[in-house]
C-alpha cells in the first residue's frame, strides 16, 4: 500500500478542533473525528529556513501527520542564539519585548503548515524557561506569563490550525503551576479561547499527575520517555483513561526512533519495532492520537552543530527512517472504521502476550506486539483479517464463530507485530 497522502492531511472546512461528548476523543466541532498523529519538531521555529521547513512539512504531509509539536522559545539555547533568519525571540532577553522578525517567522511556518492540512502543537516555551513566582532566574515568571501568552495568542488567533501545548519536558509542580496558569490565561485571552490547550510533562509522567483538575486543560499528554525497549506505555493511558471526569489522554513523546536506548548508543537505538508498538499499544489503551519522533529530526542535526543526544543522522536522511512511514497505517487503520465509537476491550482477551485490544461499531481490533496467537472471547460470528502495521498490507484470515476463538497471526518474533481485525454485527462481537 502507498505510504503517501493524498492531499491536506486535515481538512479544516471541518471547523477547530473540540473534545467530543464523551470527553474521550477529539473531533472537529461539525462531529469529524480528528487522530492526533503528531511528529516532535521541537526545533523547528528556530533552526530552519521556512525553505527547509517547507520541505519537512510536505514530508510529514505525505505521511499523514496530523500534527508537528514545536518550540518557539526553544530549549536549547533558545534565548541566545538567532533563527535560521538570525533573530532573537526578544530584545534583551526580555519577554515583555518581542522581536517582530522572529514571531513573523514564527507564523510563517505556521501558515506553510496550514496549506498542507497541518496543525503546529505550538509550545510558547520549553519548560525550562520558566520561573517560580517570585523568581526571576527564568525568563517566564508569574509577573510577565500572562501577557507573552496574550500576545502570542492574539498573534495566531486567525489560524485554524494550532494547539497550544505548555510545559515542555517539566512538572507543573507548585513552584510552577502559578506560571503556567497564567500563561494559559494569556493563550486564551489573546486568541479568544478558539484553540485547545494542554500540557507536556517531565518523562515517565502524564499531566495528570498535577492538571487533571485544571478547567484549561482541554486534554491530557504523556511522555513515556526514552528509558528502555518495550515499557508498556499504555498502564499511563490505563491511569488516565480511570480518572473522572474523564479527559482525552495521548503519549506525546515515546521513544524517538533513531535515539540511544536510556541514552546510552551502547545499548543500542530504538527502532522502528519500538516506535510502532508503542503507538498501537497506546491508541488501543484508549488514547485519543499519539506522537513519534526521531532523535535527529527534532533537533534538525547537522555536521555543523553539536549532536544533542547522540543525534547521528542528517535530518533530511532521518526523514526516511521506516518508523516514521509506518505511522500513517496506523492512522488509516483506525480510520477505516467507526472512529468515535473505539473504546478499550481488555476484557475480551483470554490470552496472549502483552495484547491490546479495542472495539467499537462493528469492530474489535487486537494488537499482537510479536505475532503469535491471541485467544478472545466473542459473543458471535464475522470475518476475521490481520493487518500489517510494517507496510498496511491485509491478510485474510476467515470467518469465526461465537465463544472463544483463537487466532494466530501469519508470522511471529520480534518485528512480526500484527493487528487482528474482527468485523461483524455490534451483536457478534
Amino acid at each position: 500500500m502507498s505510504a503517501d497522502w493524498s492531499g491536506p492531511s486535515v481538512d479544516f472546512a471541518h471547523g477547530d478542533l473540540c473534545v467530543t461528548v464523551d470527553g474521550r476523543l477529539l473531533a472537529h466541532v461539525d462531529g469529524t473525528p480528528f487522530f492526533y498523529l503528531g511528529d516532535t519538531a521541537w526545533e523547528l521555529f528556530h533552526r530552519l529556513t521556512l525553505a527547509e521547513a517547507e520541505e519537512y512539512l510536505e514530508d510529514r504531509r505525505r505521511k499523514g501527520f496530523t500534527v508537528i509539536q514545536a518550540v518557539v522559545v526553544s530549549e536549547f539555547d533558545g534565548l541566545t542564539e538567532p533563527n535560521a533568519n538570525g533573530d532573537l525571540p526578544f530584545v534583551d532577553g526580555d519577554p515583555a519585548r518581542p522581536d517582530e522578525g522572529y514571531f513573523r517567522a514564527v507564523e510563517e511556518i505556521v501558515d506553510a503548515a496550514a496549506r498542507r492540512g497541518i496543525l503546529i502543537g505550538v509550545l510558547p516555551t520549553w519548560g525550562s524557561k520558566v520561573g517560580s513566582a517570585g523568581g526571576r532566574e527564568a525568563p517566564f515568571h508569574a509577573g510577565n506569563a500572562r501577557a507573552y501568552g496574550r500576545m502570542l495568542g492574539a498573534r495566531l488567533r486567525s489560524r485554524p490550525n494550532v494547539i497550544w501545548i505548555l510545559g515542555g519536558d517539566r512538572p507543573a509542580d507548585p513552584p510552577h503551576l502559578p506560571v503556567w496558569r497564567e500563561m494559559a490565561a494569556g493563550l486564551a485571552e489573546g486568541d479568544g479561547g478558539r484553540h485547545l490547550r494542554t500540557y507536556h510533562p517531565v518523562g515517565g509522567r502524564s499531566s495528570s499527575a498535577w492538571l487533571h483538575g485544571e478547567t484549561w486543560m482541554d486534554f491530557h499528554m504523556i511522555q513515556s520517555s526514552h528509558g528502555r525497549r518495550d515499557q508498556d506505555n499504555a498502564l499511563l493511558v490505563d491511569h488516565d483513561y480511570a480518572l473522572r471526569p474523564p479527559k482525552p489522554t495521548m503519549d506525546a513523546e515515546a521513544p524517538y526512533e533513531n535515539h540511544p536506548v536510556n541514552w546510552k548508543p551502547e545499548l543500542g537505538r530504538f527502532d522502528d519495532v519500538d516506535v510502532r508498538q508503542a503507538a498501537y499499544w497506546a491508541v488501543l489503551a484508549g488514547a485519543c492520537g499519539h506522537t513519534y519522533g526521531c532523535n535527529d529530526v527534532w533537533q534538525f542535526y547537522t555536521p555543523t552543530r553539536e549532536p544533542l543526544m547522540s543525534g547521528c543522522l542528517m535530518w533530511r536522511e532521518a526523514l526516511s527512517l521506516p518508523g516514521s512511514g509506518q505511522m500513517l497505517h496506523l492512522r488509516r487503520l483506525l480510520e477505516s472504521r467507526p472512529y468515535l465509537s473505539r473504546v478499550p476491550a481488555q476484557e475480551l482477551i483470554i490470552a496472549g502476550e502483552r495484547v491490546r485490544a479495542a472495539r467499537g461499531d462493528g469492530y474489535v481490533l487486537a494488537y499482537l506486539p510479536r505475532g503469535g496467537t491471541v485467544s478472545l472471547r466473542l459473543k458471535g460470528a464475522g470475518t476475521a483479517s490481520w493487518y500489517d502495521p510494517r507496510t498496511g498490507a491485509w491478510v485474510a484470515a476467515g470467518p469465526f464463530a461465537a465463544g472463544p476463538c483463537k487466532f494466530a497471526a501469519p508470522s511471529e518474533g520480534r518485528g512480526h507485530d500484527w493487528v487482528l481485525v474482527l468485523d461483524g454485527s455490534d451483536a457478534a462481537i
